[in-house]
């Protein structure tokens, strides 16, 4: 693979990771009520249903390369499309989202399994996938399906690793911070310059 290339990808993957959402509020949110270690477990059981949507996209992606170059084409733009859609979606609602947690009570020893399932059962996390990854596969660089596992998998540990990282500084930090309206607005911001910008790439590329 480009090496550029993959350095692009693992960029653009902390940042996506970095934005607002459920997993990663509640991340936060069990690391600000329970302390680091439950943010971490929980973070542990996402990353682990990642595999699977991983899996799923490696072998539909595959079939597709396998019947249609010029299938994977409009897949790739209809992916830079997806995401500008992500990042028109994000700007429109910047006002409206508010960075507040749940204080719901969960067991330690049970976070890794809700994490686990909050992911398998996110149908938007195959769609997002499908729409992210081809962006940074190149057919002329080797085996497009080797380029999805080793995306797969760089995109699963560095998930691991800014969840983790989240967990500690959040354990540090107030919950009054995270609940302030400007702080929220600023992240929505955020998350649609990145969604934006990725989805054009496509058409220069």
């Amino acid at each position: 693979m480009d090496f550029m290339n993959v350095w692009g990808f693992l960029i653009a993957a902390i940042f996506l990771t970095l934005m607002p959402g459920p997993d990663i509020l509640f991340v936060i949110t069990q690391s600000i009520n329970r302390g680091k270690k439950a943010g971490i477990v929980f973070a542990s059981g996402l990353c682990t249903g990642l595999i699977f949507h991983v899996t799923a996209v490696t072998l539909g992606l595959s079939a597709l390369l396998a019947g249609s170059a010029f299938a994977f084409t409009v897949l790739k733009i209809a992916g830079g499309i997806y995401l500008l859609y992500l990042g028109g979606k994000a700007f429109f609602c910047r006002n409206k989202v508010s960075l507040r947690f749940s204080s719901e009570n969960i067991p330690v020893y049970r976070l890794f399994r809700r994490g686990i399932w909050m992911n398998l059962l996110n149908p938007k996390v195959i769609l997002f996938f499908l729409a992210f990854f081809p962006q940074f596969i190149t057919m002329e660089k080797g085996n497009a399906v080797f380029q999805m596992l080793f995306l797969g998998l760089l995109f699963i540990l560095q998930a691991l690793c800014v969840f983790s990282a989240v967990a500690l500084v959040a354990d540090k930090l107030s919950a009054g911070v995270m609940k302030r309206p400007r702080f929220a607005y600023w992240m929505n911001i955020a998350e649609a310059f990145i969604y934006v910008c990725i989805g054009i790439s496509i058409f220069f590329v």
